[in-house]
């Protein structure tokens, strides 16, 4: 352990490798390379993330190596409660923090189209329900205009309300462009941050041979949400320094909630284009219990999140996104929710207008994935891939790492 004098407190324009960081880089930015530089000579917390691993790679750290690694970064808390530098020292090291602050201005400063950057600023809980809402209100009137708000029981025939080919254009357009509008952004920060930019003849052969490992590493890191285990398995830190591993089990019943949800709606696809089988379909099929399966997980994880989001210390946050991250939670709420209320009315009376409902916070949550905390999931598997390359590539500088 290096001797704390050998180490330099925070100033303003602090100058690191002869670069003035104030210059050169965003305040936020600039704070993840100072942190990061008191980290390298620590070395503490090196085995707890991926992050310092990727750290240690690095002697100074450019933006981009900035925005690589706060995307790298969990936020499970580890590394700030283990840190004898964190405030109230005088170098107020605090990664969690810093890499959050950093992380929401990667998500706008990559999106596209370029100008909806800023809607990541706004897409918090108010947003959520008045777009949800507003969407619901219009499809209730459409609904309305043909006199069919309540209705004889249709026998669970939503197609009765709205035609087929209306509902798979409709919702087909806004989730493609939304995907679309992600798939660009993500693309834009993996050239930025790739481990082969500017790299040699030698490091873009390395990063070839590691690609297909390198792949089945992060599928698997991400199937399981493996750094959101804590720096020792044992969990993230909540509300104190005590560990636990809820935020991992609500983010898995997040994710497996919202693929099941997909997978049935993919399976309902298959039958009604390849084997011609119209909805509904019974209680007992595949789309149904799928679908069911996938909107329990999307209550259970998302009502998780939102309980140790609010008791979340406040000194790992980044407090101005708590709105965006309750917006988002708050609307796979409401698409679970409504869903499943759907499933249970729909062979009442009040089937079109639950449909109707449904079909608003649906088409909300579509409009704001690519502009919300959804993508923090896409830049992070791409954060997570460029981790596997690098580790398995010749660490130049020979100062540690997996």
């Amino acid at each position: 352990m290096p001797p704390v004098t050998e180490l330099a407190p925070p100033q303003d324009g602090a100058c690191q490798g002869g670069i003035n960081l104030a210059d050169a880089m965003t305040a936020g930015e600039a704070e993840i390379a100072r942190v990061m530089q008191i980290c390298n000579a620590c070395r503490y917390c090196e085995g707890f993330c991926a992050v310092f691993p990727a750290m240690t790679r690095r002697l100074e750290f450019n933006a981009a190596d900035t925005h690589y690694l706060a995307n790298l970064c969990h936020n499970c808390g580890s590394c700030l409660y283990a840190c004898q530098y964190a405030p109230p020292h005088e170098f107020a090291v605090n990664v969690p923090q810093a890499m959050a602050k950093v992380r929401v201005r990667t998500y706008q400063d990559y999106a596209w189209p370029r100008a909806f950057g800023k809607l990541y600023e706004k897409a918090g809980l108010t947003v959520a329900f008045a777009l949800s809402g507003g969407l619901a209100l219009f499809m209730i009137l459409a609904i309305a205009m043909n006199g069919r708000l309540i209705h004889e029981p249709l026998k669970g025939n939503f197609y009765a309300i709205f035609p087929h080919n209306f509902m798979a254009l409709l919702f087909g357009s806004v989730f493609g462009f939304s995907i679309l509008a992600l798939m660009i952004g993500v693309i834009k920060f993996w050239r930025e941050v790739s481990p082969t930019k500017d790299g040699t003849p030698a490091d873009i052969k390395a990063a070839a041979q590691a690609r297909v490992p390198a792949v089945a590493e992060a599928v698997h890191d991400v199937a399981r949400l493996k750094y959101l285990g804590g720096g020792h398995g044992d969990g993230c830190n909540e509300g104190d320094d005590a560990f636990t591993l809820w935020r991992r089990r609500f983010h898995q019943f997040t994710l497996y909630g919202f693929l099941l949800c997909f997978a049935s709606t993919c399976v309902a696809t298959l039958y009604h284009y390849i084997w011609k089988l119209q909805a509904p379909y019974a209680y007992t099929s595949a789309p149904v219990i799928l679908g069911t399966l996938g909107g329990i997980g999307l209550i259970i994880g998302p009502v998780g999140l939102l309980w140790l989001n609010f008791k979340r210390d406040a000194l790992r946050a980044d407090v101005k996104q708590n709105a965006m991250d309750r917006g988002f939670i708050m609307l796979l709420l409401l698409v679970s929710v409504t869903g499943l209320l759907l499933l249970v009315l729909r062979d009442t009376r009040f089937m079109a207008l639950w449909l109707a409902i449904h079909l608003g916070t649906v088409m909300a949550l579509f409009v704001t994935l690519p502009y919300g905390k959804f993508a923090h999931g896409i830049f992070r598997s791409a954060a997570l891939l460029k981790f596997n390359i690098e580790k398995r590539m010749p660490n130049r500088l020979g100062l540690g790492g997996e």
